[in-house]
């Protein structure tokens, strides 16, 4: 009885001496994003394809968008045919809706536009078979996230791209989070050709699996997000003055090679990008002491690097 009673003792002091340090363990700060991405390695970084790569530039500075051809690839065919021919050149910013979309496009194919001016789209679609959805394709890279999500029974990353799924219907598609690129259209589902894309700068999941999402902006979402609010109920532009001009968009495959940026994004399925979820999720420093436990979907931004401002 003795011994027994030595044997739990000692068994309670070790776990006693042990208490410091696993407290010790338990309140030291999480590694920062600039700490964890220092540390990846160089296969953990993939290179967007030049032929998914737009530039746009704007009067003042640059947006990097990146398409999503294996989500829409009907859409993504028509934009390059598209900027191939210089159709955006010219054109415009025509709506900023607070929360919302920052949209672009033709001024004249608004409802108040001059149809009689509306740039034609020479040998791109007129129409497309909606791209709102795909088929679930196992042979793509999958990272799910663990906390459920309001608007999809799963959520992950899928090249970059924040992903919804219904495991039932077996579909899939790219979520409207900040930063992502949609296909406008009219109520005709097919009328969305890529003439007038919009950026998500606020609030807009509701527009899941209901427009094709065309890609991601990767750099100068500041050109985009920070523009002045529309005073029209959906934040469209009443003057033409209000406007912002589109200089021009390019593909990166068009561009001689020592004018394309080295730009990099951040595999999905990395390790490094596995610590930057838990580091959001279960992240704590002096300042945030208590973990919040969960991540949205739309709450991690995939990083990228390597860009540089145009030349």
């Amino acid at each position: 009885m003795l011994r027994r009673y030595l044997v739990a003792a000692l068994a309670l002091a070790s776990s006693l001496l042990a208490l410091p340090a696993l407290a010790a363990e338990q309140t030291k700060p999480t590694p920062t994003a600039k700490e964890i991405l220092a540390k990846s390695t160089p296969a953990e970084w993939r290179t967007p394809d030049p032929q998914n790569l737009l530039f746009m530039q704007l009067p003042g500075g640059r947006v990097v968008i990146e398409l999503a051809p294996d989500f829409t690839p009907l859409h993504a065919a028509n934009i390059r045919t598209l900027v191939r021919q210089h159709y955006f050149d010219g054109l415009a910013i025509i709506r900023v809706q607070d929360n919302f979309v920052t949209q672009w496009g033709d001024p004249n194919d608004d409802d108040n536009g001059d149809k009689s001016k509306v740039r034609p789209l020479g040998q791109a679609s007129k129409t497309l078979a909606p791209e709102f959805t795909r088929a679930i394709d196992p042979k793509l890279p999958w990272t799910p996230l663990p906390d459920g999500d309001v608007y999809a029974p799963e959520v992950g990353f899928s090249e970059g791209f924040p992903v919804g799924r219904d495991p039932a219907s077996g579909q899939e598609w790219v979520a409207h989070c900040y930063g992502t690129v949609g296909v406008a259209r009219d109520v005709a589902p097919e009328t969305g050709n890529g003439s007038s894309l919009y950026a998500v700068i606020g609030q807009a999941r509701r527009l899941d699996h209901n427009l094709a999402v065309a890609g991601r902006v990767l750099e100068g979402m500041p050109l985009l997000s920070g523009l002045p609010r529309g005073p029209e109920p959906m934040g469209f532009y009443t003057q033409p003055q209000q406007r912002i001009t589109i200089e021009s968009v390019r593909l990166a495959a068009d561009l001689p090679a020592k004018d394309r940026p080295a730009i990099q994004v951040l595999r999905t399925d990395s390790a490094s990008f596995a610590a930057l979820v838990e580091a959001k999720r279960n992240g704590r420093n002096a300042f945030y002491p208590k973990p919040v436990g969960k991540v949205d979907l739309c709450g991690i931004d995939v990083p990228v690097r390597g860009t540089r401002p145009a030349s």
